[in-house]
């Protein structure tokens, strides 16, 4: 334990170095392929300091959608994960500098350079990430953890960190009901960290600021008022600290500047995207004459009841008497082709058109069916609250949840989005839609007894 603690004020450094290597190695084999061949074909060859820009431009593009894709997070997300973001990350710089050097160029080169050279970037990337993975693993091995935990069993949860037991070892859990402070104090202590699942307010401030007193590392649950507080601005009345939450949901410009990238990415991506849709439009008219689309009623923002567009995956009549029966894995009532298109996500083309026409937006909390707001707001008041924005192709609690995630856990993800909304996060969300897509977790449906 003594020697984790010591490595652990390296552990930023080491993450560093390791993200310095594996961006050095993609720079240096870019250099290669640009000197070798491209060079000799833009308009004006670069020498000696040329090359060296051009290499930092690359490093550039590689850096940003590493950041995008959270392709430098070792120690934290899955090796496997990190593959998948740095593999992302990297084709699209390679898109990038392809792009550069046509300008360059004034005129369309090959591309097969680019091609082995995105091959050897996923073959070194590869290598790097399980032999960095490896050591950090080795240097950094899972926590011994306690959870504590007050009414609710956290059972659901645990099955979760078990996923995780490369990163998290939960040792034991422990109800604290009818325990002293020099009790809890004494347990504590004795633990790499603490976990604290779902305990009422008063008893947490007293956990967080005992574990803060014995320098115990610990991990909370949030709860609404914590992810509100946490989007909170500072501001100072004399010598007194305030939080300032405005509690409106987007501001004008952010609206309007929201409004704006709704209306470009929807047009081009409907523009790019119609052959295709073309295509699973016959293929789902084809195998059984039904209809193309499938549209539902659905919930955005202020409550505003529309009409949601997606290509029909399911057989006609999926629920008979308007009987609500959520999907569920290997669902009989998925069509060949339905299962096809919700795999690779493009059943959610057409609504493309309900953002064009201002019902949803590219980014924002899934539009729930109006009797699942209903349901879920009897159960938990503040899901209402996800309302204050327009619904979304894409969000947090697509990205960061799964199919089946529960409707709490949702709210809060929702919630960390409408809180925290900037330009910057919806075209990171965009980005990351797209490595979600290789992600099998992500489409799960309910399991049976949900």
């Amino acid at each position: 334990m003594d020697r984790n603690k010591n490595l652990e004020q390296y552990k930023r450094i080491i993450r560093a170095v390791a993200a310095l290597i594996v961006i050095i190695c993609t720079v240096l084999i870019f250099l290669a392929i640009w000197r070798g061949y491209y060079n000799i074909r833009v308009v004006f060859p670069f020498y000696y300091k040329g090359h060296w820009m051009i290499a930092a431009v690359y490093m550039i593009f590689v850096i940003l959608f590493m950041y995008i894709y959270g392709g430098l997070k070792f120690g934290y997300l899955k090796c496997s994960s990190i593959i998948l973001s740095q593999v992302l990350a990297v084709i699209c710089a390679n898109v990038m500098a392809y792009l550069e050097i046509v300008l360059l160029a004034a005129k369309f080169v090959s591309i097969v350079p680019i091609f082995y050279m995105t091959l050897i970037d996923i073959m070194v990337i590869v290598i790097l990430t399980n032999a960095i993975s490896f050591i950090f693993k080795k240097l950094f091995p899972p926590r011994e953890m306690l959870l504590l935990y007050e009414d609710y069993e956290p059972d659901s949860f645990l099955r979760k960190m078990n996923v995780r037991d490369d990163r998290y070892r939960l040792k034991d859990t422990l109800c604290i009901h009818g325990l002293s402070e020099e009790e809890l104090k004494k347990i504590i202590t004795s633990y790499d960290a603490i976990l604290i699942y779902d305990v009422h307010s008063e008893k947490r401030n007293r956990l967080l600021k005992l574990c803060y007193a014995e320098s115990v590392r610990v991990y909370t649950t949030p709860k609404i008022s914590d992810i509100l507080i946490k989007s909170a601005d500072d501001i100072h009345l004399f010598d007194s600290p305030l939080f300032l939450m405005r509690n409106t949901g987007l501001s004008f410009e952010q609206k309007v500047v929201k409004r704006v990238m709704d209306i470009v990415v929807s047009s081009i991506v409907l523009i790019v995207t119609s052959p295709i849709m073309l295509i699973v439009a016959l293929a789902i008219k084809l195998y059984d004459g039904g209809p193309v689309m499938f549209r539902q009623d659905r919930c955005t923002i202020g409550g505003k009841v529309f009409r949601i567009h997606k290509f029909r995956s399911m057989i006609v009549d999926a629920e008979k008497g308007g009987q609500v029966i959520p999907a569920t894995d290997n669902d009989p009532r998925i069509t060949p082709v339905g299962k096809i298109i919700r795999q690779t996500r493009i059943d959610e083309l057409p609504q493309m058109i309900d953002i064009l026409q201002g019902n949803m937006s590219i980014v924002g909390p899934r539009p729930e069916r109006v009797e699942h707001v209903q349901a879920y707001t009897e159960d938990i008041p503040e899901f209402k609250y996800r309302l204050k924005v327009k619904g979304g192709l894409t969000g947090y609690a697509q990205i960061y949840g799964k199919y089946n995630t529960t409707a709490y856990d949702k709210l809060k993800l929702d919630l960390m989005y409408i809180q925290n909304y900037s330009l910057r996060l919806d075209i990171r969300l965009i980005f990351m839609t797209v490595k979600i897509m290789f992600m099998k977790e992500s489409t799960e449906g309910f399991e049976k007894e949900k």
